[in-house]
Order: C-alpha cells, then sequence, then structure tokens
C-alpha cells in the first residue's frame, strides 16, 4: 500500500468519525451547560444565587444585589475507543469496512457523554417517589409543581428524559401524542426522537438508569447540568507491520458536574419493560 494511498485512508477515516458522532453521538449534551475547550483538568461552572431588586432615594445609590457566587469544579477524564482494521479489509472493502468501526468508535464516545450527564443527573436529591406506577400526568405535575415553586425559569430550556417504557406511556396521553397539543422538537434535538409539552423538550434515552425494575427519569432546567470537553473526538491511526493493520484509537477529555440541584426533579417509575 502506498504512502499517498495510506494519507487519503487516515483522512477519510478522521472525517467518518467526526461525521458519524455528530449524528450518532451524545443526545443529551445539548440539553446542559457546555464548554468548549477548555484548559487543563478542570473547569469551574458559577452558581448564581437570586437577586432581590430594592428602592434607591433620588440621587442615592443604586443598590447592590450581592448576588451569591458559588463556583462549582467539573473534572476531566480521558476517554478511548479503538479497534483493528486489518490491511486485506481495507483492500477488499475499505468504505464499509471504515465506516463501521467509524461509527462503532462514535458510539462509544457519545454513550460515555450522555453516561457522564445521567451520572450527575442520578445525583439529585428532589424526586417524586411515588414508584408503584409508572409514568403518569400527576407525577410530572409534581415534578414540574416543584420547579415552579423553587423559581427554575420557565423559559423553554427544561428538558425531560425517559426510558423506552416511559416513553410509550407519554404517547398513550392524548395530550403528548396528538399534534394539536404539543410543539416543535428543541432546534438541537433534531434527529433524536423528543417533542415539547407542557413547557418541557421530552427525550427518549434507553440508558437510564433502574434497580430493581424502577426507573430513574429526570425533569431538569438546562442551567442545573455542566458537561465541560478539554478535547474533541480525536482520532490517531497507526500502522502495525507485525498485526498487518491499523490501529484506530478514537479518544476524548470530558467531564460533567450538578451545578444546581433545585433545578433537576427525578421521577421514579415502576418499569415494565423486558429489558431493563
Amino acid at each position: 500500500m502506498s504512502v499517498s494511498i495510506d494519507k487519503v485512508f487516515i483522512k477519510q477515516f478522521e472525517a467518518d468519525v467526526h461525521l458519524a458522532f455528530q449524528q450518532m453521538g451524545t443526545k443529551l449534551r445539548s440539553t446542559v451547560r457546555t464548554k468548549n475547550d477548555v484548559k487543563g483538568s478542570s473547569t469551574t461552572f458559577q452558581k448564581i444565587g437570586k437577586g432581590i431588586a430594592s428602592v434607591k432615594a433620588r440621587h442615592g445609590l443604586v443598590p447592590v444585589m450581592n448576588l451569591d457566587h458559588t463556583p462549582v469544579e467539573c473534572v476531566l477524564t480521558d476517554y478511548y475507543a479503538g479497534d483493528w482494521v486489518d490491511e486485506l479489509d481495507e483492500l477488499k472493502t475499505n468504505v464499509d469496512e471504515r465506516r463501521v468501526v467509524a461509527s462503532a468508535g462514535a458510539y462509544a464516545l457519545g454513550r460515555k457523554s450522555d453516561e457522564l450527564i445521567i451520572a450527575e443527573l442520578n445525583k439529585a436529591t428532589n424526586s417524586v417517589q411515588t414508584s408503584s406506577a409508572g409514568l403518569t400526568k400527576l407525577k410530572i405535575f409534581e415534578a414540574l409543581e416543584f420547579l415552579n415553586a423553587n423559581d427554575v425559569p420557565d423559559d423553554g430550556q427544561r428538558f425531560g428524559v425517559v426510558g423506552v417504557h416511559q416513553w410509550n406511556e407519554l404517547l398513550s396521553m392524548d395530550e403528548f401524542s396528538k399534534a394539536s397539543y404539543v410543539g416543535d422538537t428543541y432546534p438541537l434535538l433534531k434527529g433524536t426522537e423528543s417533542r415539547k409539552w407542557m413547557g418541557v423538550n421530552w427525550i427518549l434515552h434507553n440508558s437510564l438508569p433502574c434497580s430493581e425494575g424502577e426507573r430513574s427519569c429526570f425533569i431538569y432546567h438546562k442551567n442545573a447540568i455542566g458537561h465541560a470537553s478539554g478535547c474533541e473526538v480525536k482520532t490517531d491511526i497507526s500502522w502495525h507491520g507485525e498485526r498487518a493493520a491499523h490501529f484506530i484509537s478514537n479518544c476524548m477529555s470530558q467531564g460533567a458536574t450538578l451545578i444546581d440541584n433545585q433545578g433537576i426533579v427525578k421521577i421514579m417509575c415502576d418499569d415494565d419493560a423486558v429489558i431493563a
């Protein structure tokens, strides 16, 4: 295999990995606060307290809100996903084999991004505890009541992430399933199974925590969780003559953190799905 062909292979593969990651990667990254191009092993998200407006006397000083600034650290971790591509496979099915491995790496890294975010969501201490039933309107109302009572903004950036079984339960509700009730999907969620209902952008996700038949679902505001990236998906391809194959290594450096516990409600649901 000539050097020029090898360079073409590498460039094409890197392009396939980045495209696959964008199309099939994380579902939740666009639903939380994000910080990219972080330098170092950690970064800080600021949690801002509530401000209070006051009056001032004529010609007096404007009152200061004295907002509470609480720094929340987010530690980044390096993750890798690699595989071998045999030289003869490249010659026989170059494009197909390359795309298969690219897609597999993109899926793995995308799942890891969502896994980090879900782990932080699961740290929420506010919950709708009645798990004897599935996802019902009563549970949703209770969760939204909690967010409203805590002045969590209803600004189009509230998200609800539910499991496969809970998504089917939502579809059984006329208010959720009929187009006359629901709104357009969140712009950044195009290509994802999602819809807007009751001011919440609902997302289907099949990797939510499940223990002893109880599925944890979440309603949260975008500013309640932070996700940081020090290195986006990066691909390294090296030739190993003793194996007559390329080793393809995909890596990224990312982290997530819980910023505001009051902006998240966990909804415990009885999960009758066959696959937990």
